[in-house]
């Protein structure tokens, strides 16, 4: 998330036609092409942050910048040339690292919360418990899960939650 990436395409010698087909899971299809018999490119409903990375003509790989949500899809580059027709897939998938935060509730409870992170992060305590976590998912496809800290019998003052995510891992402890 936030960062730029490069999608490579087969390169081919005298190639005369590069497609990108790119159908994101949020929003509409987009295509870039490039016709070497025209030297033209033409683009189809892609916004501003997807583009080629260097001149199609000399390498057609595909950039985005500052991935976000709305980039996760399918990617497809199809390359016509000499040699015969030639395809690339790519599933991107986009990391939103959750925002974790731990503190007691108005009763005295210890809670752990992952705040909108994609996919949904994983919260444990140190101490065995017999919590289930809640989750929220949000329009934007990210998910908040919270866990109340909720061991029978513990005469531990102090309380460590651990978040586990993809995107990174984080460990707090707390005395409530």
């Amino acid at each position: 998330m936030g960062d730029n990436t490069v999608l490579t395409c087969p390169l081919k010698p005298n190639i005369t036609l590069v497609t990108w087909k790119i159908s994101p899971k949020l929003g509409g299809h987009c295509t870039l092409g490039y016709r070497t018999d025209r030297n033209e490119t033409n683009r189809t409903s892609c916004s501003d942050s997807i583009n080629w990375k260097y001149r199609p003509d000399v390498n057609p790989a595909l950039e985005i910048w500052q991935v976000g949500i709305a980039q996760e899809g399918n990617y497809t580059c199809e390359v016509v040339s000499t040699e015969g027709n030639f395809h690339k897939m790519y599933h991107l998938t986009v990391l939103v690292p959750p925002r974790p935060r731990l503190y007691c509730d108005a009763q005295g409870t210890p809670v752990c919360e992952a705040a909108a992170g994609m996919p949904a992060a994983h919260i444990s305590w140190v101490v065995g418990d017999n919590s289930h976590p809640e989750e929220e998912g949000h329009d934007n496809g990210t998910v908040t899960v919270l866990s109340r800290f909720t061991a029978c019998s513990t005469n531990m003052t102090t309380t460590t939650c651990m978040v586990f995510h993809p995107a990174g891992n984080w460990t707090e402890s707390i005395a409530c």
